[in-house]
């Protein structure tokens, strides 16, 4: 009997032993998820960027999304044009430049006087949109040679009526509405439309600011102007696209006819050029890695066209290497971006 008690004892005190060690097991393992949270460092600081309208709603939207991760960076975009722009940046008031056009070889040298080194980055494909006011029942295309006639040096103070522009439109006022000097649109659409970049008639109502020429032809039956195709996406129900003319029949500016390569000669490649030395600064740092990872995602977002995913590689591993210069200064126009940006691999 005594033998039979002792060996019950045993096993009870086999059992509780073995319960309690599994409970310390269970209790000292760690949360399985604990391991596989990495905290993002939070940063502080600003980032200012300038430059040109075209890219701003593009570099708006990044910023925007960009402080919901980082609330405690400031994002300033501001709009001086593309010209403008790069006189704030070769003075070294900015982070960033937005362009519209590939930055000059004046302003190559004014960054280089004042010691500024850049990455030159491209983030999206623009189409320059010709617009009139919705009421305009004479033109739904135009010509390139049409445009010229309309734009050209020669055509100051004497081009002001739209029949003398084309016989089959009607003896009306010609009204003209584009981008100031200072920015990159205006020295896009000269080179493309007229065949020298700068060269323009000066007696039209001009602005660096989009929103200023969408005013203008909205409020004006009798007018003709041209920004970027975001701005005309955006006010579509207060304007009338036109599609242009040049050789191989009336394409329409669309998403669609910029990526297949159609809408030409006024679809272009925007950048945004990075002061190397605010690149070393961990709030720009992860801005532009930021910029270039969401591109894709927010540029058709505000009304523009994503470059193909081995042009977003190719501006990445040129961003993460720090490469400084210009590629993209003297291309002619058309040229496939992937093309330009392999040649200095």
């Amino acid at each position: 009997m005594r033998q039979r008690l002792l060996w019950a004892l045993v096993a009870m005190a086999s059992l509780l032993l073995a319960a309690c060690a599994q409970e310390e097991e269970q209790t000292t393992q760690p949360p399985p998820t604990a391991a596989a949270t990495t905290p993002v460092p939070k940063l502080t600081g600003n980032v200012v960027i300038d430059g040109s309208s075209t890219v701003f709603p593009i570099s708006e939207g990044v910023g925007e999304e960009f402080s919901k991760v980082q609330p405690g960076v400031k994002v300033v975009v501001g709009i001086s044009g593309t010209g403008g722009g790069f006189k704030k940046f070769c003075n070294g008031e900015t982070d960033i430049s937005d362009a519209s056009r590939p930055i000059k070889p004046s302003e190559v040298e004014a960054c280089a006087k004042n010691g500024i080194e850049f990455i030159e980055l491209p983030v999206a494909f623009d189409a320059l949109s010709v617009v009139v006011h919705p009421s305009n029942n004479w033109v739904s295309c135009i010509k390139v040679e049409e445009l010229k006639k309309m734009w050209e040096p020669a055509a100051q103070g004497v081009i002001t009526r739209w029949n003398q522009v084309n016989p089959s439109w009607p003896d009306r006022p010609l009204r003209l509405y584009g981008a100031g000097t200072d920015s990159g649109t205006f020295d896009y659409f000269t080179e493309a439309i007229v065949g020298k970049e700068d060269a323009s008639r000066g007696d039209y109502t001009a602005s660096e600011d989009d929103n200023v020429l969408v005013q203008g032809v909205a409020g004006d039956p009798n007018a003709l102007g041209y920004f970027g195709l975001a701005y005309y996406l955006e006010n579509q129900n207060r304007l009338k696209a036109l599609a242009i003319y040049g050789g191989k029949g009336c394409v329409e500016p669309t998403v669609e006819n910029v990526i297949n390569g159609k809408y030409q000669p006024l679809s272009r490649p925007l950048f945004i050029y990075v002061n190397a030395k605010s690149a070393a600064r961990p709030e720009v740092q992860a801005f532009v890695d930021f910029y270039l990872q969401n591109a894709k995602k927010i540029v058709p977002q505000v009304g523009y066209v994503p470059l193909p995913d081995e042009a977003y590689r190719l501006a990445t591993e040129r961003w993460q290497a720090r490469k400084t210069g210009t590629l993209f200064q003297g291309v002619e126009p058309g040229l496939r971006i992937e093309d330009v940006m392999a040649r200095e691999r």
